[in-house]
């Protein structure tokens, strides 16, 4: 088995946690051959009621980080949260109430920009049966390793549930 490897995993958590908790258990259960460490479990965030603490935090995670893992959704590319538009404390001007620069990314844009700043290795995940390319971000389209997480539309079960690809997500995680 290959040693753990720290990753960061970025997704819209509202319509994507299936994913993330997939991948999750791929990691934490004996039975699969998959080992990495998440990012979020070794620096946790505080202060969850900002989006520039929140985004603090993301950052230190992806410092300690070697690979940026996204997870992309229907609604990954579209997805606003985090941005300081939605903030309470935004003074609709350039600095906020709390005196940081206003950051009008979503989380998930944050983190990519800092992704690819960084250098992380990338690897984006679909939430399908398909690599759709234009539901990712502009920034990690051309780069990295692009997968899709699940089998074609015919291996659903009976209770159309999706099959996951495990041999696709761990040879992409190992890449």
């Amino acid at each position: 088995m290959e040693p753990k490897t720290q990753i960061y995993i970025a997704a819209d958590w509202d319509g994507d946690k299936e994913a993330v908790d997939q991948l999750c258990s791929w990691n934490n259960e004996n039975s699969w051959d998959l080992s990495f460490v998440d990012a979020h479990d070794v620096l946790q965030t505080h202060d969850g009621s900002l989006y520039c603490s929140i985004k603090a935090a993301l950052r230190s995670q992806l410092y300690v980080s070697q690979t940026f893992v996204l997870i992309v959704g229907e609604e990954t590319k579209s997805g606003m949260s985090g941005s300081c538009l939605f903030c309470g404390r935004n003074n609709s001007n350039q600095y906020c109430a709390r005196g940081h620069l206003a950051d009008y990314r979503s989380y998930i844009e944050y983190a990519c920009d800092k992704a690819v700043a960084d250098d992380l290795k990338i690897i984006v995940l679909y939430n399908s049966a398909a690599v759709s390319r234009d539901k990712c971000p502009e920034i990690l389209q051309d780069k990295g390793t692009h997968v899709a997480m699940q089998l074609s539309a015919d291996g659903l079960n009976r209770d159309e549930q999706p099959k996951w690809d495990y041999a696709s997500v761990k040879a992409a995680l190992e890449r």
